[in-house]
């Protein structure tokens, strides 16, 4: 490695935050804490009810299940850092941090995109041929999908840290975000970035337009098959459902499409901030209510865990 790198490495960088002015600090911290407290425990109970309900051990909510846990693990790789800078003095990270941050952040953002594709697929199979759910979507199945999940966002995720560490940042090291995040980064690159910036187009398409798409197609496919349901009251509801499901789809794939795929000369840091803390926080918090709370069986399983409470979707 270079003697740049090798400076790059030794010098910390300066995470400026989601703002530099001190009145909005603390109300900040009490937002994105509520927020943070919210998505941990949406997510956590819906993994502890799967695993402890009998009634739930069905490919679906293994499905919810790893949906959850990788939200848990998404939002806790940035917003903890993220509160503690918004009350501390001292906003650096050291270049390993950074890298670590920036592995784990992409490997567990694809890994939602794949298991939402993943859960899309299962419900089109559910409706548009049940007689054949059982078969297409056995364990076997379901456990090679889920594990495939996982290994292509870790592989994805390792190939960009690996370009990410030969880039050296001869000037300012101030990173206008509150974590470790490609665009902001490549602007403080004095390397050449061309190669990232086309495996960010190629790449990483792969992983988050064709999922994008393919949960596109499969939720056409299954509102053709409510079309046709007999009852207008059950029509109505999976119409309901279906809506919920994809507002929260659109946003987490619309705000990671505007933020990613785009020229980096063209990145506006203010604009980068709003559009993560909506695939960061909002989405993973909002994805419990949509996927899982809602459902009966569900609830059951919260009412059997929790008998003394009267546990409903409006509770959260």
């Amino acid at each position: 490695m270079d003697a740049a790198n090798e400076s790059s490495e030794g010098a910390p960088f300066i995470l400026l935050g989601l703002t530099t002015s001190p009145g909005q600090q603390r109300p900040l911290f009490m937002l994105f804490l509520v927020l943070y407290v919210a998505g941990l425990l949406g997510n956590g109970l819906i993994v502890a009810t799967i695993r402890a309900s009998p009634a739930l051990h069905a490919p679906m909510y293994f499905l919810l299940a790893h949906l959850s846990f990788a939200d848990l693990c998404f939002t806790s790789v940035t917003v903890p850092k993220m509160l503690a800078d918004l009350l501390a003095h001292d906003h650096s990270i050291s270049f390993a941090g950074c890298l670590n941050q920036m592995y784990f952040f992409f490997a567990l953002g694809v890994t939602d995109s794949c298991l939402l594709a993943v859960m899309a697929y299962d419900r089109y199979v559910a409706i548009r041929h049940p007689f054949h759910y059982a078969t297409r979507m056995s364990w076997t199945m379901c456990t090679a999908l889920v594990g495939t999940a996982w290994l292509v966002s870790h592989v994805h995720s390792l190939l960009h840290i690996l370009l990410m560490a030969r880039l050296s940042f001869c000037a300012s090291h101030q990173v206008p975000h509150f974590f470790c995040d490609h665009q902001p980064l490549l602007r403080l690159s004095c390397s050449d970035t061309r190669h990232i910036q086309l495996l960010i187009f190629t790449e990483g398409a792969a992983v988050v337009v064709t999922p994008f798409l393919l949960i596109l197609a499969s939720y056409v496919a299954i509102a053709a098959a409510i079309i046709c349901l007999p009852s207008a009251s059950g029509r109505l509801r999976a119409m309901s459902t279906c809506g919920s499901h994809l507002a929260v789809v659109g946003l987490f794939y619309g705000t990671v499409i505007a933020v990613y795929f785009q020229p980096t000369s063209q990145y506006e840091a203010q604009q980068g901030r709003v559009a993560t803390i909506m695939y960061t926080v909002v989405t993973p918090m909002l994805n419990p209510a949509i996927y899982n709370l809602w459902n009966h069986d569900v609830q059951g399983a919260l009412r059997a865990l929790f008998p003394r409470q009267r546990i409903s979707a409006s509770d959260f």
